[in-house]
């Protein structure tokens, strides 16, 4: 049987319909133009450029990174020792609210012999720094270095113990450094210290640098030879050395007593603070970077904070606070009845500053003496309660405390 031939059928036919091959180039729709060779190298170029920008600003941005976390100097021999006397310390505050020491420390060595020989280290400056758990306000107690305290048995640098005594409180930190100042202030307030901070003569300087100095106004001119200090009368802005003989000078301004010198800190700090703010340092990198180098250089915190990390997150929680909720004031005291040249607490006005700043509640506060007007409650954001059982401690009816405000400066 012959086989029977099928023929195909041809596909149909549509208008437009075109019988070319669909690959290969079309005359009648030419493809894209041919880009030259030495136009594909430079894109090739280019693009390797673009790369190599992206990985040099990212090599930039950790080399950055890594010196500022480098700067910092973590105590790791406060810690352990703290430790041991757990059991002693405090309890916690409320949640998220955070309490730090901050401790200026007058230690002669390295670049700071410039301000003379005396043997060891003191604190020259020592504020307890209380954040609300809220982070709408913060308060800066001053402790009087010369305040007669109770200073537990501390640890030495040689690993010596010291015995307990009752001394004045600046005696604290040279018999047993950070450990025994923090044991000591934990003692004297009943509020436990969560992360602590230790800047030097230098690293003062540099701050007040970073921002381009301090406004002062003084009404007659000053020289203290001890503070290494000489200034004319008027308004006028401190610089590095300037800043620091200003906020150490006793002798030659006012009584000459410390008392004067710590307000004076406060308002000079106070005055830092709104600088920082209104110039916008910390939204602002090319003018943080100056303030953060300055103060990671100069140093020594607990290893929570002591991370560029760490110091970023807690500046990160305060920067929202306005100028307006952030006071300076020192802890009520009264000339010590033994010694009139030293201090002593007053109670129970201390006790309840004590117990509102532990419990996070608001601070009754006195307004400057030139605004007038009635007292204000501030620093504190928790108003349920005390976390000790204890009754709460009624804003309304505790003392009025004298306070330094950051939105005020020294020369409004």
């Amino acid at each position: 049987m012959d086989a029977q031939v099928t023929d195909t059928p041809e596909p149909p036919r549509f208008a437009g319909w075109d019988e070319r091959p669909a690959t290969g180039p079309r005359p009648d729709r030419p493809g894209p133009p041919r880009v030259p060779p030495y136009r594909r190298r430079w894109r090739h170029w280019a693009a390797l450029g673009v790369v190599g920008i992206m990985l040099a600003g990212a090599g930039a941005g950790w080399a950055v990174y890594a010196k500022l976390d480098s700067n910092i100097r973590t105590d790791s021999a406060t810690e352990k020792e703290l430790r041991k006397w757990e059991s002693e310390r405090p309890p916690a505050g409320p949640p998220n609210a955070a309490n730090v020491l901050l401790i200026g420390s007058d230690s002669r060595t390295g670049d700071n012999g410039r301000y003379g020989h005396d043997g060891g280290q003191r604190s020259d400056t020592t504020m307890l720094l209380h954040l609300a758990a809220d982070r709408k306000s913060a308060t800066a107690v001053s402790i009087p270095r010369d305040l007669m305290v109770d200073v537990p048995h501390c640890k030495r640098s040689d690993g010596t113990e010291t015995a307990p005594l009752t001394t004045q409180f600046n005696g604290a930190f040279a018999a047993g450094g950070a450990a025994c100042m923090i044991r000591t202030v934990e003692k004297l307030t009943g509020i436990r210290i969560d992360h602590y901070l230790i800047i030097d003569f230098i690293g003062f300087k540099k701050m007040v640098d970073a921002v381009d100095g301090v406004e002062v106004c003084l009404p007659r001119p000053i020289h203290d030879s001890a503070a290494q200090l000489t200034l004319p009368a008027g308004r006028q802005t401190l610089h590095g050395e300037a800043a620091l003989g200003y906020v150490r000078a006793r002798k030659s301004l006012g009584n000459g007593s410390d008392t004067q010198r710590m307000q004076r800190q406060q308002d000079f700090l106070g005055a830092l603070v709104k600088k920082v703010q209104s110039n916008g340092v910390l939204l602002n990198p090319a003018r943080l970077y100056p303030v953060l180098d300055a103060a990671t250089s100069s140093l020594t915190t607990d290893a929570a904070l002591a991370s560029l990390k760490g110091l970023y997150e807690l500046v990160r929680s305060t920067r929202s606070i306005p100028t307006g909720r952030v006071q300076f004031m020192t802890v009520p005291r009264r000339e010590y009845r033994y010694d009139p040249n030293r201090d002593e607490l007053v109670q129970p006005d201390a006790g309840r500053l004590f117990g509102q700043l532990h419990n996070d509640l608001p601070v009754t506060v006195k307004p400057p003496p030139d605004t007038g007007g009635k007292p204000v409650r501030a620093g504190g954001g928790n108003l349920a309660g005390r976390t000790d059982g204890a009754p709460s401690p009624s804003p309304s009816s505790a003392s009025a405390f004298p306070r330094t405000m950051a939105e005020r400066g020294i020369c409004e």
